[in-house]
C-alpha cells in the first residue's frame, strides 16, 4: 500500500510579491494567484484522489477551491496546517526587523527551530501542531493521493520533519516557492521525497514572476 501525499503552496498574495513577513495576517489571493489555483485544478483534477486538507486561512481555502469544485470533493479544514505566526514582525520588511529587532532577528536566522520571532513561533512548535495532521492522514488514508494546501515555512518544516532534517535548517535546506507542489511516498520504507518545487502547472507568463 502506497499514500502519495501530495503538499501545494498557496498562490500568490501581496507579501509573497513583497517579502514582507505574512503569516498568521489572513492575506488575500492576487489575480495572479487565483490563476495559479485554476492552473493546478486544471492539471491535478486528472488524479484520482482520496482526500484534500487545508489550512483554514484565506489565501489557502482560496487556493484550494478551485480544485475542491473539480473534483467535486469537499476540503477537510486543519488548524495544525495554518502558517507559522511571525508575532511583532507580521506584515513588516526584512529590513525593517534587522533595523529594530536586531538580535531577535539574529536568533532566528542561526537557529529557528528554538527562536521564534517576538511573540511568534518557532519551527518546533509549528511542528508540533501540523506533524498530528499528517499521522492524522497517513491513519486515514493508508493509500491513494491525498492534497495538503498549506505554507510557504509550514511546509518546509514538515518535509524537514518527515525526511529527518535538522529543523533549524528548514531555511536552509528547502525551498517552497507560490504554488509549488511537493510529493512525499508512503511505503513500507517509510516517507520518500519524490517531488520538490514543481511548477509545470502555472501558465508560463506566470511563472516568471519574482515571488518568494
Amino acid at each position: 500500500m502506497t499514500l502519495n501525499l501530495y503538499l501545494l503552496r498557496h498562490g500568490e498574495t501581496t507579501f509573497s510579491q513583497s517579502g514582507n513577513f505574512c503569516g498568521e495576517t489572513d492575506a488575500e489571493l492576487t489575480k495572479e494567484g487565483m490563476e495559479m489555483a485554476s492552473s493546478f485544478a486544471e492539471i491535478y483534477q486528472k488524479l484520482q484522489w482520496e482526500a484534500v486538507y487545508v489550512s483554514p486561512m484565506k489565501r489557502t481555502i482560496a487556493t484550494a477551491k478551485p480544485f475542491c469544485d473539480a473534483i467535486g470533493m469537499e476540503m477537510q479544514l486543519r488548524d495544525g496546517l495554518r502558517e507559522g505566526s511571525y508575532g511583532e514582525w507580521e506584515t513588516k520588511s526584512k529590513s525593517l526587523i534587522e533595523k529594530n529587532y536586531a538580535q531577535n532577528y539574529i536568533k532566528w536566522l542561526t537557529e529557528p527551530a528554538w527562536n521564534a520571532p517576538k511573540g511568534g513561533e518557532t519551527a518546533v512548535e509549528i511542528a508540533n501542531r501540523s506533524m498530528p495532521v499528517i499521522a492524522e492522514i497517513q491513519e486515514k488514508h493508508p493509500q491513494g493521493n491525498v492534497l495538503v494546501v498549506s505554507h510557504k515555512a509550514t511546509i518546509r518544516i514538515m518535509l524537514c520533519s518527515l525526511l529527518g532534517i535538522d529543523l533549524g535548517r528548514y531555511r536552509y535546506r528547502v525551498n517552497i516557492l507560490v504554488a509549488s507542489v511537493s510529493m512525499v511516498k508512503f511505503d513500507v520504507n517509510g516517507p520518500l521525497l519524490e517531488i520538490l518545487g514543481d511548477r509545470h502547472h502555472i501558465p508560463d507568463h506566470i511563472r516568471s514572476r519574482p515571488g518568494t
